[in-house]
């Protein structure tokens, strides 16, 4: 067993040990250390262990609610403390360690291997369930780095492609101008999108999406153009996603939430509010053409 896997294990097993008698999280470094002398007797260094440990209690909320989000159907106290443990592990390491030296997909193996090894007969489906779902909606962490590693590997006409839409929705409220936006639990602002259904026209297709998602109604007005990347499902492998993004325009209406899925807000902006925000790389460009087309029909709209 690798010593990394293995020092997974004895975390888990002191968080276990934290969660089901209620201790503080003094007493649960005292687990580890007990722990580490029974389980690991001859590892040497233990630093990795208490890292892991440490840095899952400092996140523990943080991780808690994305449980909740990623998992609507399974109340936090109705999991198992074993798998509730486990997603707690693998999503520590999924969203706030060094994707260095614990890449995304080496993240969820190992969680699964530890649902297999300490769980129930239907943990490591539930534990990949989760953390898949989280991985392939929400950014995809590493994604970037799966590209240029990997990208050459395979030719794009060979991958499998996922088809998305996307807006950057706005509407006009008193003279000025808003921008919708979602927020995920990555901590990134960004675009209201989602999958296309069937042979679902990309224009319907997103017109649909962004009423489930955010409670709008709205009018496609712009083509803003594709992102395309390559991205890991922890299920299908490598695959190609495409998404097709619109300037489209609502009514200022308070926005509902879809309850379902990794994001955890939603709100209007004011134009000079946008440059505050926490984008990706690849949407920035993207709301950047929106607010210029907009700026443009402004000024058009004044001419007249």
């Amino acid at each position: 067993m690798a010593n990394r896997h293995l020092a997974r294990s004895v975390v888990l097993q002191s968080l276990f040990e934290w969660d089901f008698n209620n201790k503080s999280e003094k007493e649960a470094t005292e687990i580890l250390q007990r722990d580490a002398e029974e389980f690991a007797p001859g590892m040497k260094d233990f630093s990795f262990m208490g890292e892991l440990l440490k840095g899952v209690l400092s996140k523990i909320k943080d991780l808690d609610n994305i449980i909740k989000k990623a998992a609507p159907d399974w109340p936090l106290e109705k999991i198992s403390v074993v798998d509730r443990n486990i997603l707690r592990i693998g999503l520590y390491e999924l969203l706030f360690a060094d994707h260095k030296e614990v890449p995304p997909k080496v993240a969820i193996n190992e969680s699964i291997e530890l649902a297999k090894s300490f769980g129930g007969e239907t943990s490591g489906k539930f534990v990949n369930g989760v953390l898949g779902a989280i991985y392939k909606e929400l950014g995809e962490p590493g994604k970037n780095e799966t590209s240029k590693k990997k990208i050459k590997d395979i030719p794009d006409d060979q991958l499998p492609t996922q088809n998305l839409g996307g807006a950057v929705v706005y509407a006009i409220d008193k003279n000025k101008t808003f921008i919708a936006l979602v927020h995920d639990v990555f901590g990134h602002w960004t675009l209201s999108k989602g999958k296309l259904e069937g042979d679902e026209n990309v224009k319907d297709g997103t017109i649909r999406e962004i009423k489930e998602e955010i409670g709008l109604k709205v009018t496609l007005e712009d083509d803003l153009g594709k992102n395309e990347y390559i991205a890991f499902h922890p299920e299908l492998g490598k695959m190609k996603k495409r998404v097709h993004y619109y300037l489209a325009k609502s009514d200022f209406e308070p926005l509902k939430l879809e309850t379902t899925g990794g994001l955890t807000d939603a709100r209007w902006f004011s134009l000079p509010e946008i440059a505050e925000l926490n984008f990706y790389d690849d949407i920035l460009p993207l709301v950047t053409k929106a607010i210029n087309i907009l700026s443009d029909k402004q000024k058009i709209k004044i001419k007249k």
